[in-house]
């Protein structure tokens, strides 16, 4: 079953369920179904067709689920839009995609107004009016009549919603997934503690693999959801203890932030069951920390946005997942032979639930499997029965509280000001949030040090917040290979010294 029909089940087998709440708001199927129909028809109305993309710049508020369904159910292609990124690194995601509808927030809008009206050109917010002619408010999508508006069947194996995630080039990929695919993630999802009588926190954004994928699975299981519109662990905490949640996927800094508030204000939180952390690796002492604290394990999950679902959550503490029954793995060296049981190797999966492309423009898919495997880049030994243990990232690819950053990206930006000659990031080890951005530059002959105040506030302006390094160290000469690439494990090594002497 599609998500899309998962959804028009539920509408007709028990209507007054509840879907989710947001707030004081409280969404029925029968409402969620009749708005998503209601928004089609609307997209039909301004000229959106099967194959179209739709940006959502949203937080987790209700039009933003809304909105997807609404995409799925006429064949267009939702395009969520990370709430974090600045205008410079939007502007070229956008001028790729086209979209012909931008749905965003008015809190948002800054970052938008400056691009041009021939790369956005309909623009629709919530949230409150801002000052610009080219924005409509959201309910002025619904003054053309559509009440007559015939809605395509949508075609189950097309793109039907394109998640960025960062690559070590530096230019975004766009995984495009089919309604067959979601709806073959949301079923797997019931491997992951859902149960009847559940009520699921969702405070993931739904911009990002995890918080959409935590609402789609949701709906299609029928289980109620609180959804947090942006993370807050007081707001998180208080809404456990209202609405009696029992189920909360996160992030492991997520979980450090919870963990911190509730030892500070102390909530009944007595219903909670199941706690899930995924997106990066979850400190030991985090998860010892959480059970003694709350009475109740923090599992760990492993997913990447092209493949979810392969694994659940491991039953001890540490790196560990578990292989679902019937998912297909390999495990290979450097060569692309297999490696023994216990040995460390590259993962690669196939299966249903496996992204069917990454998109390159209109019918343009390059395969995310080319072998017919998806190589995920990261490096995993396989342990006592099902039982799978990450070990390290094949990729230089820095992942800052499950956000992923590329490298080349954060060099770019600083090796654009005047002062820099080059420049190298890496991400170092960071006990909450998996990894830290640091960056090392070469400046120009007779440029003092007290240039890099003036580097790193270049790049505030052009990235956002979470890929600004948190040091900058100034370098005479960046190290280098054999193959003159820049040797990022001898940097490795001078940021652990750097930490070292800054202790000592």
């Amino acid at each position: 079953m599609t998500v899309l029909r998962a959804l028009y089940h539920h509408a007709k087998a028990h209507p007054d369920g509840l879907a989710f709440i947001a707030g004081q708001d409280q969404f029925s199927y029968r409402r969620l179904a009749t708005e998503v129909e209601r928004l089609a028809r609307a997209f039909i109305a301004r000229g959106v067709r099967p194959g179209d993309r739709v940006a959502l710049h949203m937080p987790n508020v209700p039009e933003m689920v809304v909105a997807n369904y609404a995409c799925f159910r006429i064949g267009a292609i939702a395009v969520p839009l990370n709430i974090r990124l600045k205008t410079a690194e939007l502007q070229p995601m956008l001028e790729r995609l086209r979209p012909v509808l931008y749905l965003g927030h008015a809190q948002l809008y800054a970052v938008i107004e400056p691009i041009e009206a021939d790369i956005l050109p309909a623009r629709f917010l919530v949230g409150g009016p801002v000052v610009d002619p080219r924005v409509r408010p959201w309910a002025a999508l619904f003054q053309q009549d559509s009440a007559a508006a015939t809605l395509p069947d949508p075609d189950p194996e097309a793109p039907a919603l394109l998640l960025a995630t960062s690559g070590t080039t530096g230019l975004p990929k766009f995984v495009a997934h089919s309604l067959t695919t979601l709806g073959t993630i949301a079923d797997l999802f019931g491997r992951v503690g859902l149960e009847d009588g559940q009520i699921a926190i969702n405070a993931a954004p739904m911009v990002h693999a995890s918080g959409i994928f935590i609402q789609l699975s949701r709906v299609h299981f029928g289980i109620p959801t609180i959804l947090i519109e942006r993370f807050d662990p007081e707001t998180v905490l208080d809404a456990i203890e209202t609405h009696r949640a029992t189920w909360l996927l996160g992030l492991p800094f997520m979980f450090s932030a919870i963990l911190a508030a509730q030892k500070a204000r102390p909530r009944n939180v007595e219903t909670l069951q199941f706690c899930m952390a995924g997106g990066d690796v979850t400190a030991v002492d985090l998860q010892d920390e959480f059970e003694a604290f709350f009475g109740i394990p923090l599992r760990s999950f492993w997913a990447a946005t092209e493949s979810v679902g392969s694994f659940t959550y491991g039953l001890q503490t540490g790196p560990v997942c578990r292989l679902v029954p019937g998912a297909e793995f390999r495990l290979i060296d450097e060569n692309g032979a297999p490696v023994k049981r216990g040995e460390v190797g590259e993962l690669l999966l196939r299966g249903p639930n496996t992204a069917i492309g990454y998109w390159k423009g209109p019918n343009q898919l390059d395969s995310v499997a080319p072998d017919g495997w998806y190589h995920t880049g990261d490096m995993m030994r396989q342990g006592e029965g099902d039982e799978f243990w990450f070990a390290s990232r094949k990729k230089d690819l820095i992942i800052r509280g499950g956000s992923n950053i590329s490298p080349v990206e954060v060099e770019t930006v600083l090796q654009a000001h005047p002062a820099t000659l080059e420049a190298a990031v890496i991400g170092i080890p960071d006990p909450v949030l998996g990894q830290r951005v640091a960056g090392f530059v070469r400046l120009k002959d007779g440029m003092p040090p007290t240039t890099l105040r003036d580097i790193m506030a270049d790049a505030k302006q052009r990235l956002a917040d979470y890929k600004l390094p948190e040091s900058l160290t100034i370098v005479r000469e960046l190290p280098r290979n054999m193959l003159g690439k820049v040797d990022r494990k001898t940097l490795q090594l001078m940021a652990a010294q750097s930490q070292a002497d800054l202790v000592a």
